[in-house]
């Protein structure tokens, strides 16, 4: 899997800064949301469950389209099968129990988070890239942690919501990391 070189690619930087601004959004009203219905796995806190994944399937999609010019998306392409599985797989995991969510929740975030982390050294010349390599890095950490303590003390699905607040706030970062760069060209 190549990542994506962004050497020759001046136009990246704002169209990813829109996308981190969006991704940021979306993730703090997300996380509000499932905080407040955390409780349990009804019908609203099981639907955002399943978005989560399937919102970063455009987002990926946008992504891999604004990186075409400067080199090979296939990474991303990874990331949106990846996603979209981690969406359907929640469908039935959340008519199963928390533990069964955390498992598919635990396991989509390391491997996006493994994406993240790859396209985030790639594009390392690009300022604003950081935030992305420390949050992928984070989330395969966490999606361990889900995982792991999926059946035990612990298992919540407000973890989950910090996770994506946690995330939304390195998409911030890396957006603002990108306009800074922008305004001093």
């Amino acid at each position: 899997m190549n990542a994506v070189d962004t050497s020759a690619a001046p136009g990246l930087g704002p169209v990813l800064r829109r996308l981190y601004l969006a991704r940021f959004g979306f993730a703090l009203v997300w996380a509000v949301l499932l905080f407040l219905t955390a409780s349990d796995l009804g019908p609203v806190s099981s639907t955002l469950l399943v978005i989560y994944p399937l919102f970063d399937v455009p987002a990926a999609v946008i992504d891999a389209r604004s990186s075409r010019a400067t080199g090979s998306p296939a990474v991303l392409y990874v990331n949106i099968a990846v996603s979209t599985l981690a969406g359907v797989g929640l469908v039935f995991a959340v008519t199963s129990g928390i533990p069964a969510v955390l498992r598919v929740w635990g396991a989509w975030a390391v491997v996006s988070g493994l994406v993240q982390l790859i396209v985030g050294i790639g594009r390392r010349r690009l300022n604003g890239q950081w935030p992305m390599i420390i949050s992928g890095t984070i989330s395969m950490l966490a999606g361990a942690s889900f995982v792991l303590r999926a059946g035990g003390e612990g298992a919540s699905l407000t973890n989950l919501a910090v996770y994506a607040l946690l995330g939304g706030v390195f998409f911030l970062v890396s957006a603002l990391r990108l306009g800074r760069k922008a305004r001093h060209r």
